[in-house]
């Protein structure tokens, strides 16, 4: 027995047979008349409808009737993944190619009645041949017409099903039976030709998620056994054989290998990885047995969140998008208007044929729906989103693509995104009568808590020491880390937190200096009596980050380093790399810098909990996979190949992208404009108009298509 949900309860449905954000449009509008029903949101990605419902308004097969009077198939979530694996039979879910789908029924009832009106016309005289055309026309226009008229009950009278409806009718009144029925087929053709192409583009996202094994081998009391992969819990052993794909996000308690993670992040080379190393679900076990702790369920792990983001993505709508989205719901109303007085106006003012100028009006009837137009921002962004998933680039959502094609200055951390953020400690230096091995051991119990990069270089140093036993730690964003080590309150700062706090002595910052300006950073442990001694450490830069300064250099972008380094290891990076930077900042001062470039476009790259305010300030804030979660949720976007190349490479990709978008725009209303006025000179009829149409928004579905196969890591 099925209970209805509490009042003002969430709902979600699959729904099936959507094409393009006009379809969205229509649920959405015929929803939201209904009483208790709210907060209507429709995914044509995801093929997901959500909303708010209080039962005692409307129930829930009330919603389902009216998105199957639209013409669309609607089904529970379970009912829809049931179907997927083959174990359901709910008449709304359509399965299989093309012509097992409703739409590819009517195309291949309406072609099959053309061409027996066709052949009918040759054998019988012509007063049969014609009602042979007026039976194919009626026939295949009857399930349109259907969905017109459901969609006018709901308060919808321009919608393209009622378009062509009159237009095909009105074509039988005026004795074009032939060309009727050819407009029906046409039209038909054109409605399939769009599933197939809104298919495809999902396909992407179907694909990410078959890369997760379905079965995993769990190890318990030293035995290992095959259980759903999606039954794994967080902190669970799994065996990684192998060749086999690794069923979860984790980290590798023993056993090291090479793992091919290009299914995740496109990195085609097998990156090695040993016991502490993360790694993806879905990535593949090349060479040795793995044991993997699981750190993420499996409705968190990397693939699960890049197809929440690329499925969300419409929730974050490009501004070009939602201003299309506004010109098409006064667009087609104009041309209706256009058309009544195309009819009206010749005939009745100058006396003109009513059967030549009501032909004209029907075909330009035709031309009146937007589809082309509505769908050539979505399709071109979820080719884009697509594409960036599979290279390990990750945007959320149109908004994000189109800001970041706007970026004119990329402004950078340094530690973990152009470093490697492992620095190594490369001198130990007392400043008082405690020795190295003294200064490493207390400076490790002051850090033993903390996550930073820094701390963890100083903590491995000091592996194998006698632990210094520490409490009430306290850390201080961009000013260092206090504890009360075996009694005594010691602080781990920067050397010029040290200094304003007077506690470093004369001699002691040359050799600072001195270290600095061989491009370490350099850390100061103090008591509140004093400085103690000095730590330096170097964090090399990755390989590539010189390259993707000099490619943002010649896409014509500026580079800057924002960095809590001093101005001496700051610059060392900076010259070695080719970039500009801006030295000792603290969170606030990134924050301030970010504002200040915020006029020009700026995105700002970076991995940690300290970079998540200026990540949330910049126009598109971009994290770095290795980086933090908290960064990873502020950010706009983020790529997960630690790749530095991968900034300007998702540039690129979102510049294509509205280049993609500017193209399909002019072809959609180029094609509108150019039979606008041959329809109005009758040049053109009803059968071109609709195949206008119907090749516009083929043109513009495979032109965004293209993004597909466009691979913005070349340069």
């Amino acid at each position: 027995m099925q209970h209805d949900p509490l009042p003002d309860t969430t709902c979600e449905w699959s729904v099936t047979g959507m094409d393009c954000a006009s379809c969205a449009t229509r649920i959405t509008g015929a929803l939201d008349r209904l009483p208790g029903v709210s907060a209507v949101s429709v995914n044509v990605m995801a093929e997901k409808l959500r909303l708010r419902l209080d039962p005692d308004q409307t129930r829930r097969d009330e919603v389902e009737d009216v998105v199957r009077a639209l013409g669309f198939g609607i089904a529970a979530p379970a009912a829809r993944k049931a179907a997927a694996h083959g174990h359901a039979h709910d008449h709304d879910v359509e399965p299989g190619p093309w012509y097992a789908t409703a739409k590819g029924r009517l195309v291949i009832l309406t072609g099959l009645l053309l061409a027996a009106a066709w052949t009918l016309g040759f054998l019988l005289p012509g007063q049969w041949r014609d009602w042979a055309f007026v039976a194919a026309c009626l026939i295949g226009v009857a399930p349109v017409a259907q969905r017109a008229l459901a969609a006018l009950r709901l308060g919808q009278p321009f919608t393209i099903e009622s378009l062509m409806t009159i237009a095909a009718i009105g074509a039988l009144f005026i004795g074009a039976a032939e060309e009727a029925a050819l407009v029906v087929f046409l039209f038909a053709v054109g409605e399939v030709l769009e599933g197939v192409a809104a298919g495809r583009a999902r396909q992407g996202i179907r694909a990410l998620a078959e890369l997760v094994p379905k079965t995993a081998l769990l190890e318990s009391d030293g035995r290992s056994q095959q259980v759903p992969a999606d039954s794994l819990q967080v902190g669970q052993t799994v065996l990684v054989r192998p060749g086999d794909r690794i069923p979860a996000d984790g980290v590798i308690l023993t056993g090291s290998s090479g793992i091919d993670e290009s299914p995740v992040t496109g990195e085609s080379v097998p990156q090695p990885r040993g016991p502490g190393d993360e790694v993806f679900a879905g990535a593949i076990n090349t060479e040795a047995a793995l044991r993997v702790r699981v750190s993420r369920a499996a409705e968190d792990n990397t693939i699960a969140r890049i197809i929440r983001l690329v499925e969300d993505a419409e929730e974050a709508r490009a501004p070009t998008e939602r201003f299309i989205d506004r010109f098409s719901r006064w667009y087609m109303p104009l041309v209706v208007g256009l058309s009544v007085a195309v009819i009206l106006i010749p005939p009745l003012a100058f006396g003109a044929a009513w059967g030549d100028w009501i032909y004209r009006g029907l075909a330009l009837l035709l031309i009146g729906c937007p589809c082309a137009l509505v769908i050539s921002v979505p399709a071109a962004i979820a080719s884009a989103m697509s594409s960036g998933a599979r290279r390990g680039l990750l945007m959320k959502g149109g908004a994000v693509i189109e800001a970041t094609a706007q970026i004119r200055a990329v402004a950078f951390d340094k530690t973990g995104t152009l470093t490697h953020g492992r620095p190594q400690v490369t001198d130990v230096v007392p400043l008082s009568d405690l020795d190295q091995t003294e200064l490493l051991r207390l400076a490790a119990g002051v850090e033993s808590d903390s996550s930073h990069p820094i701390a963890r270089a100083i903590l491995q140093r000091a592996e194998g020491l006698t632990p210094a036993r520490a409490e009430d730690a306290r850390a201080q964003a961009g000013r260092g880390v206090s504890a009360m080590v075996e009694g005594r309150l010691l602080h781990v700062s920067s050397p010029r937190e040290a200094s304003e706090q007077g506690l470093l002595a004369d001699g002691a910052g040359e050799q600072i200096a001195t270290m600095e300006s061989a491009g370490k950073t350099v850390v100061v442990l103090s008591a509140p009596d004093g400085a103690l001694g000095l730590i330096a450490l170097r964090d090399e830069a990755r390989a590539d980050a010189g390259e993707a300064i000099r490619q943002l250099h010649a896409m014509g972008l500026s580079g800057t380093i924002l960095t809590g380094d001093n101005q001496r290891t700051a610059a060392a990076i900076a010259e070695a790399l080719g970039s500009d930077y801006r030295a000792g900042m603290l969170p606030a001062d990134k924050l301030a810098a970010i504002a200040g470039m915020a006029d020009q476009g700026v995105m700002m790259v970076g991995d940690g909990i300290n970079d998540a305010p200026a990540l949330k300030q910049a126009s598109v804030g971009v994290a770095m996979g290795s980086g933090t979660d908290v960064a990873l949720e502020t950010a706009d976007a983020a790529i997960l190949r630690d790749r530095v190349t991968d900034i300007p490479a998702m540039i690129r990709l979102a510049r294509a992208a509205m280049r993609n978008i500017r193209q399909n725009v002019s072809i959609a209303l180029g094609l509108k404009a150019v039979f606008l006025v041959t329809t109005l000179l009758g040049i053109t009829g009803l059968w071109i108009a609709i195949l206008a149409d119907t090749g516009a928004t083929v043109l513009v579905t495979m032109n965004a298509l293209r993004l597909l196969a466009y691979d913005p890591t070349r340069a």
